[in-house]
């Protein structure tokens, strides 16, 4: 049976279907805003892996090229691997569905958004959230809380919920969140340097546009909704419970070890040292002592924050670990700088490029080329792992996004500073919150290189722990506390505001009180920090590294683009391989001309300034003779401008034979003239010397390479 629900949601309708695609997943549902089409399937294993001690969600999020008419570009004319745009996507909803699954649930899940048509307008990746929620609802799979997800924009002091890609290029807020009715789960976006209590008023009209949609999705699922599978809980014995709690005194003292690898090891030691113990007691049961150990880890971390206000370094609920910087270590980079905080250790590196190599991103909305990127590459070695290399995870691409948007509001415009900037942060080492020292080396880096931004940005990550009525906001945690806690909030900025934003909740949701409190605690962070990188750099450098390239750019009329380049781009080739020098040339006439060396520039430049400028009657030129004719010689006065010097303007005598006075190559001054309708150019030489009095000949010391 067909459901069908539609409604008006900001000025479009919302439709919302199931029952007729898809119908052999668990649940299956179609969304749709305007003419932007998604589809989300959902599928679940049967039974649970009693060997897991891990949910197995896996969401995947894919745009087919048919939804915007279009063909795949490449070889196979076939979608590929997930573009980095799918990979954030399905990171958006697997971060909002994740924490709301039963914590006794281990049936591998698997979670498809298609997007099956995009209408240019609306952007697909919020819809999947709603979608993935109603396909959950509606299936048999035990997901009990339905929430939506809903983009934040502001254009000219006004909110707007779904802004259309034409509204989102006049924001000054990107933000994205998911809810539920009662809190809200996930964050993420961008922003103009916005105050706190502009992040907060964002949230919350979020909030409420949400709760729209909720109705909407409540009735599809009330409708529609099949019965939940039950819970196939293995509980431990309560004689296994007080067993392993009886070590609790001696697991306490373990997580007071300050120092992270000490401390992992002091735990390991005590659980092997459990298993052993009970192993004649309680056989085959290695694995449910591991989750008890890891239950009551968790708790007693928890309870020390909470009753006795310390963490497990012993810091302090607001403190900031010790901070060093250094800029400039990498002598080749045209700029670096390393940034550590505490076990958390970012090495940014920048590499200022030309035109050429701008990157190419073709999505459904259409083909654009991104001058500035951040790169993030968070090796297993940084936190002493042994994993295999297979490529870029998705974490490295959501973590190397949020910092790249935090940075990418204070760099230059192209038309300030024509470089393509790449900037590339390896993590060395890493215990809590490595994507904002990303930022903060990103920062630094960028200062070293010159690259004239508007401000140094820091970021500072957020935790949380809550029982009940019991709330403490953690300042800089550490990736324990992250683990273990309630909350991962990153907020990234300037002195001015907050420039990018990421928060995870790992319980039903929070209150706009807690965050309103996290997010004046992060500024605090956020200020303590510039302090230390000001200390260190205050400004951007004035000049650029020796080792980069230098860049100017010539203005020409659109006209004169194909005279420049020549044919089959020979006269651009000809400059190129002449001055040493990379040349690109935009349709609007803007030439782009780059070199280490800044005289190649500069000759580059003239070179072509010379050859698109206009013939002006009157003006003197040093010309070259290009061709002899009986009548006279043509001379080229500006590259590609020919004139002709007729015999008789040669010199104040008669001249029976012009290859008597002129030989091709012969360079001679001469004076435009006449210039007619047809662009024909007359030249003269005699007027530019005088008759010689009394004598019938002249001299020809005017003509140079005789």
């Amino acid at each position: 049976m067909i459901t069908r629900k539609q409604t008006e949601f900001e000025g479009q309708q919302l439709i919302m279907e199931t029952g007729k695609l898809a119908k052999q997943a668990n649940g299956s549902c179609w969304v749709q805003l305007g003419d932007t089409v998604v589809l989300a399937a959902v599928v679940a294993d049967s039974k649970a892996s009693e060997e897991r001690d891990f949910f197995p969600l896996t969401v995947d999020y894919r745009e087919k090229a048919y939804a915007a008419g279009k063909i795949p570009g490449g070889f196979f004319k076939r979608e590929g691997k997930p573009t980095d745009g799918e990979v954030l996507s399905a990171r958006l909803i697997d971060r909002s569905i994740r924490p709301l699954f039963d914590k006794s649930f281990r049936n591998e899940v698997q979670v498809y958004v298609w997007v099956l048509s995009a209408d240019k307008v609306n952007d697909a990746d919020v819809l999947g959230i709603t979608a993935a929620s109603l396909a959950l609802g509606i299936s048999n799979i035990p997901f009990t809380t339905p929430i939506a997800g809903v983009r934040v924009g502001r254009v000219e002091g006004r909110f707007i919920a779904n802004p259309t890609f034409e509204q989102q290029e006049e924001s000054d807020i990107d933000l994205v969140l998911s809810a539920s009715e009662e809190s809200i789960i996930m964050v993420e976006g961008e922003a103009r340097e916005i105050s706190e209590d502009d992040m907060i008023a964002a949230l919350e009209y979020g909030h409420q546009a949400i709760r729209q949609i909720l109705v909407l999705q409540k009735q599809v699922v009330g409708e529609a909704g099949k019965v939940k599978m039950e819970l196939a809980v293995a509980e431990a014995t309560p004689d296994l419970l007080k067993a392993v709690h009886g070590y609790r005194a001696e697991l306490a003292k373990g997580l007071r070890i300050a120092e992270k690898e000490a401390r992992r090891q002091a735990l390991a030691e005590i659980n092997d040292k459990i298993k052993t113990e009970l192993a004649e007691s309680f056989p085959e049961k290695e694995g449910k002592i591991s989750e008890i150990f890891h239950d009551l880890e968790k708790e007693l971390m928890r309870e020390m924050v909470l009753t006795e206000k310390s963490r497990l370094d012993g810091r302090g609920l607001s403190d900031i670990r010790d901070i060093s910087i250094e800029v400039g270590l990498l002598p080749r980079a045209h700029g670096s700088a390393l940034f550590t905080r505490g076990q958390t250790q970012a090495l940014a590196s920048i590499t200022l490029g030309t035109k050429v190599d701008e990157q190419r991103i073709e999505e459904l909305e259409g083909e654009f080329r991104k001058t500035y990127m951040l790169h993030y590459n968070f090796p297993s070695f940084c936190t002493g792992e042994v994993k295999p290399n297979r490529g870029v995870s998705r974490r490295e691409v959501g973590h190397g996004n949020l910092a790249e948007r935090a940075i990418k509001q204070v760099m230059p415009t192209e038309k300030l500073f024509p470089y393509t900037v790449r900037i590339v942060s390896d993590v060395l080492e890493s215990n809590g919150s490595s994507s904002m020292a990303t930022v903060c080396a990103g920062s630094l880096a960028c200062m070293d290189a010159g690259v004239p931004i508007k401000s140094a940005v820091a970021g500072i990550a957020m935790g949380l722990i809550k029982e009940g009525d019991q709330v403490a906001v953690l300042t800089d945690i550490l990736g324990d506390e992250d683990h273990m806690g309630d909350m991962d909030f990153k907020v990234a900025g300037t002195r001015e505001g907050i420039t990018a934003f990421q928060m995870d909740i790992k319980i039903g949701g929070i209150s706009t009180k807690i965050m309103r409190e996290a997010l004046q605690r992060a500024q605090d962070g956020r200020f303590f920090i510039l302090d230390k990188m000001q200390a260190v750099l205050e400004q951007p450098r004035p000049e650029l590294s020796a080792y980069a390239p230098r860049i100017m750019t010539v203005k020409i009329p659109v006209d004169s683009i194909g005279m420049v380049i020549g044919p089959g781009g020979k006269n651009i080739r000809d400059i190129v391989e002449r001055t040493e020098t990379t040349i690109d040339i935009n349709d609007d006439g803007t030439v782009t001309i780059a070199a280490v060396d800044p005289v190649a520039c500069e000759k580059a430049a003239s070179i072509i300034r010379a050859m698109t400028a206009e013939v002006e009657v009157g003006t003197v030129y040093i010309g070259k003779v290009k061709k002899i004719m009986k009548f006279g010689a043509f001379v080229e006065v500006l590259p590609g401008r020919e004139g002709l010097l007729h015999v008789s303007e040669i010199e104040h005598r008669r001249i029976e034979r012009v290859e008597d006075v002129l030989k091709v190559g012969d360079e001679v001054q001469v004076k435009v003239m006449k210039i007619d309708g047809d662009g024909k150019i007359d030249l003269s030489h005699k007027v530019l010397i005088e008759r010689p009095a009394g004598a019938p000949d002249s001299n020809r010391s005017s003509f140079n390479n005789r």
